[in-house]
């Protein structure tokens, strides 16, 4: 008699018993996510009065700087392992100058930030150039309108030393220049911020799902796109490349981004690396769950913990999400 006809054939699996109940299935459960394992990203804003609503990305905001403080508060009492911060300027230049002057509004930011919680959460200093450009890339630019790699890794060891300076704990290059690594190690060796680490965004793709957080962040490009210095979709083992080459440099973690198209290289890159490997859940993975869930497509708290969940078990250790506190909150109801 088979098990269908109802007979005992002893060592039947049955997968559904370990499922029968909410506690056993979180006895059970092989990954987890935990409010510390998530890092909240944040905009903040010179020159506004009050937080400004993205359109693009519902529930997200260009902070001003008393505004990104009380946000900042919340998430250290929601128990999430840090921030990484990006700054608007009120004027850009052809140099991005902002990015590195001691009144930039992501350098004021963090003194605040560092005054006000000390190391009670992590500080990120997103170091990039896009945000503070008149151009919109991730560097210097030539006359020709290419970006110009090794003159920029000189503004970014300018702005790796201004950030620590102004009390970040982390400094996370995102502009994907060769050698961006090595020079920000060398800039903050020489000012004695030896015992600052830098989070490589070691594989950073040329995504078409960055599109609100251009909104967001106001650094779209002004020309041209940047396909030439961001790693193109198809190219995988590429990834590991880049990896081994900022850890070469030496970068103490890597970061993959997007995060939900590119699972593949999460789980590949953290089966080669033993450091710890973040993946950044960018602006058109958090706008898509939230428009769906607007039209009544998805359920909304669900999707963003299945997504989560997703992303930590494909093997990312921590995760930048927009839905950070709000998934804490939700982990810990």
């Amino acid at each position: 008699m088979t098990p269908a006809q109802g007979g005992a054939v002893p060592g039947f699996a049955r997968g559904r018993r370990l499922r029968s109940t909410p506690a056993l299935r979180r006895l059970t459960a092989q990954t987890r996510v935990a409010p510390a394992d998530l890092v909240l990203p944040v905009f903040v804003k010179e020159g506004i009065s009050e937080p400004v609503p993205i359109g693009s990305m519902p529930g997200v905001v260009q902070h001003t700087t008393d505004s990104l403080r009380k946000a900042a508060h919340e998430a250290a009492e929601a128990g999430i392992g840090g921030l990484v911060l990006f700054g608007i300027p009120a004027e850009k230049d052809e140099a991005g100058s902002q990015a590195d002057a001691a009144d930039g509004i992501v350098n004021v930011a963090l003194r605040e930030l560092r005054a006000d919680l000390g190391d009670e959460l992590v500080l990120i200093a997103d170091l990039c150039l896009c945000e503070y450009t008149s151009h919109g890339h991730c560097g210097l630019v030539t006359p020709a309108g290419v970006v110009d790699n090794d003159p920029t890794l000189d503004r970014y060891a300018s702005v790796a030393i201004a950030q620590a300076e102004a009390g970040a704990h982390v400094i996370a290059p995102s502009g994907m220049m060769d050698g961006q690594v090595a020079a920000i190690r060398r800039a903050l060796d020489s000012r004695a911020f030896t015992e600052t680490p830098i989070l490589a965004y070691a594989a950073k793709y040329a995504s078409g799902f960055y599109g609100p957080f251009r909104e967001a962040a106001e650094g779209a490009p002004q020309f041209g796109d940047r396909s030439t210095y961001q790693m193109d979709p198809p190219n995988a083992d590429e990834a590991l490349r880049e990896v081994a080459q900022d850890l070469a440099e030496g970068a103490d973690a890597v970061m993959v981004k997007p995060a939900l198209p590119y699972l593949d290289i999460v789980t590949r890159v953290a089966d080669a690396v033993d450091v710890p490997v973040s993946a950044y859940q960018v602006s058109g993975e958090y706008a898509m769950v939230e428009a769906a869930a607007a039209n009544g497509w998805i359920d909304r708290e669900r999707a963003i913990l299945e997504t989560l969940t997703a992303i930590r078990r494909a093997g990312a250790g921590q995760v930048l999400t927009y839905w950070a506190v709000e998934a804490a909150r939700l982990l810990t109801r």
